[in-house]
């Protein structure tokens, strides 16, 4: 164990920066289980997770327990709840934002949150980017998993004197039951500023979500009458944290680092996840896995939508850029702020409800262009260092990007070089997006083949639909 701290400190000298976690977190490993390349959802390990805790070999989750708020079958539990929630007398319609979060929140990437936020974890999240545990200890929370509601639902629920509420989407279905609840002013724009730094508009989520949504917050404990499905031919990979463990535990992985991304991946960003690995070996871990986990809510329209990415994803699996077998791909259900260092704590926090001990972090994590100004919104080193210092994430090893760029003489993508740095050319995902639109060929060794047909192919796609200028993302269905 001494030699694997000193070893890691001498690799990842960030590490070695953390508060309480001065050293690799170096888990005992499981017993061994054959590995398995495939990946398919169930309902099985879910319901497993409900009130027992995860074993010992992976990282805790936050709070000792995964919390699991969809409602088991057995004993005809999920018809009574969906009979239950029919008869309530008030129903909040959610939106495609607010059904992403119901889903976060059902399978407990947020734990130990158990439903949409009361007034309290608000304001401790809002103000302190963390919430206190049932045990009095802080947990991080960076972002607000809110529920708004409109003023004339509000005075029906308060004058009725309701303690519950149905939660049912755009046809009326019901979806959950919010209990014990608690409603509260919604101040727009103290939220907006404490969460991105600024009111300018133009805030891809804003608009989205917060603009035009209820002046009044409601919160309470969930009940989730199902699992949250799009029927969009992605759900099996929409893997629940429980399932993540429980496919991590049956790789026999000793170590799990995450990279979270919401673009197609390039021969660069697959060098630093092989590196990564390769690092991790020679630390004294037996069997690293990869967690490759694109984003899959809500995003902004001119990024290439989750379909699409997927697709592009599976490629790169195919033509061996990645090994299948140290690598787990599954969808992170949680929609996007382009909120920089606030929201990549969220990110990162939500990996360890789902196993991950490691974190991929890059240049301007969860960041985007200033929206009024031509610069950044956020300062690109910003991320990853407060990663390194937040509350509640000491127990995450961070491991900040090494700089990939086109490698001209050796015409491939290496890490960057400064003693020739002349041979080296980045190409940014502006002119990796104008390379396909316009049907180009970026420098052979950027990107897969494969990979990189699929990206073209989807910009054609947007050609002929001069109306059209989004392409809709698939709903819960």
């Amino acid at each position: 164990m001494a030699m694997q701290a000193a070893f890691a400190a001498s690799m990842f000298p960030q590490l070695a920066q953390r508060r309480g976690s001065d050293r690799a977190v170096v888990v005992a490993p499981p017993a061994p289980a054959p590995v398995r390349v495939a990946m398919r959802s169930g309902g099985a390990a879910a319901a497993a997770a409900r009130g027992v805790r995860c074993r010992a070999s992976l990282i805790e989750p936050d709070g000792g327990r995964l919390v699991e708020l969809v409602v088991p079958e057995e004993g005809g539990r999920r018809e009574a709840a969906r009979r239950e929630a029919a008869a309530l007398a008030h129903r909040v319609r959610l939106g495609r934002v607010e059904t992403e979060w119901l889903h976060v929140l059902s399978e407990g990437w947020a734990s130990p949150l158990r439903g949409f936020m009361r007034e309290a974890e608000f304001l401790q999240a809002l103000h302190f980017n963390a919430i206190r545990g049932g045990d009095g200890a802080m947990v991080n929370m960076s972002v607000p998993i809110v529920l708004p509601l409109g003023d004339a639902q509000r005075r029906a629920i308060e004058a009725s004197g309701a303690r519950r509420v149905a939660l049912v989407d755009a046809a009326d279905r019901p979806l959950a039951v919010l209990s014990d609840i608690e409603i509260y002013k919604h101040n727009k724009e103290e939220r907006i500023a404490r969460t991105w730094g600024t009111t300018a508009p133009g805030l891809p989520y804003v608009d989205e979500a917060i603009t035009n949504a209820g002046d009044w917050l409601i919160g309470g404990d969930l009940e989730v009458i199902e699992p949250i499905k799009y029927n969009d031919g992605l759900d099996q990979y929409r893997l629940s944290p429980a399932q993540l463990r429980e496919e991590f535990a049956r790789r026999n992985a000793d170590a799990v680092f995450a990279f979270q991304l919401r673009n197609p991946v390039h021969n660069g960003h697959a060098l630093l996840m092989t590196d990564t690995r390769k690092r991790l070996l020679e630390m004294g871990y037996k069997n690293p896995v990869l967690l490759l986990h694109p984003l899959g809510g809500f995003t902004k329209a001119d990024d290439v939508p989750l379909s699409w990415r997927m697709k592009q994803h599976e490629k790169v699996l195919e033509e061996g850029v990645l090994n299948p077998e140290s690598t787990v791909v599954a969808i992170f259900p949680s929609p996007m702020h382009y909120a920089g260092p606030t929201e990549v704590q969220w990110h990162a926090k939500a990996r360890i409800n789902a196993g991950a001990n490691f974190y991929i972090v890059g240049r301007d994590p969860a960041g985007m262009g200033h929206p009024t100004e031509k610069r950044d919104l956020y300062d690109a080193d910003h991320g990853k260092k407060v990663l390194s210092m937040a509350p509640g994430l000491e127990k995450l090893n961070i491991l900040p990007f090494k700089v990939a760029a086109y490698d001209t003489k050796q015409k491939k993508m290496d890490f960057f070089d400064p003693s020739r740095k002349d041979d080296f050319l980045f190409i940014s995902g502006t002119k990796m997006r104008t390379l396909a639109k316009n049907c180009q060929s970026p420098p052979d060794g950027f990107m897969c083949p494969g990979g990189w047909k699929v990206l073209v192919e989807y910009y054609d796609s947007l050609t002929p639909s001069a109306d059209s200028s989004k392409l809709r993302e698939a709903v819960a269905a």
